[in-house]
């Protein structure tokens, strides 16, 4: 299916020369004198390699035809990372290089989007918060209470992260997958 390049959003898989294509980033630049250009960052799938491409914001991209299904999260072998389809219970596997470095975020029996091209696992959409436990941090330090103010924290997933200064060692925080920035204290 064509679409103009300025609707390429991130996690679209685009067909160039026959090759398929993760968006990583898609940024529309308006000149106030020129052409007006989309700047696409890109993985190919089959082997990880990243490319840059620039097209005219009129320009027609083959957009991949693939179908969004809700996987669960099972455990990561040698193989790589294993899911199961809630519907009919079929596994699949990703190779770890196909999740990059949002691996850190799967937990057990987290519920995921795995984007499907001709029944081959192509990408991977993870929720868009994690809750995690806080291992390591620095003291509260008595009479430290500006507003706005953070401390370094290491979390159970070994990701490290900005925490406010009221949050100490067992406290577990919910933060984005996409950036591991601190969101909220978790209420469970």
């Amino acid at each position: 299916m064509k679409v103009i390049a300025s609707s390429l959003r991130k996690g679209n898989i685009v067909d160039v020369d026959g090759k398929l294509y993760v968006v990583l980033t898609a940024e529309n630049f308006h000149p106030g004198k020129g052409t007006p250009t989309t700047q696409v960052d890109m993985r190919r799938i089959s082997d990880g390699v990243k490319t840059s491409v620039r097209y005219k914001t009129t320009d027609q991209v083959e957009r991949a035809h693939v179908e969004d299904h809700a996987f669960q999260y099972l455990y990561q072998d040698g193989e790589g990372f294993h899911f199961m389809n809630a519907e009919n219970y079929d596994q699949v596997t990703l190779p770890a290089d196909a999740i990059g470095d949002q691996s850190v975020y799967l937990q057990e029996n987290m519920t995921v989007n795995l984007s499907i091209h001709e029944g081959i696992p192509v990408a991977i959409e993870l929720p868009q918060k994690a809750t995690l436990e806080v291992v390591d941090t620095e003291p509260v330090v008595k009479g430290q209470t500006a507003a706005g103010s953070f401390k370094p924290a290491k979390l159970s997933n070994g990701v490290r992260t900005m925490v406010p200064t009221h949050i100490t060692i067992g406290a577990r925080i919910v933060v984005m997958t996409a950036d591991g920035s601190y969101v909220e204290r978790a209420k469970d």
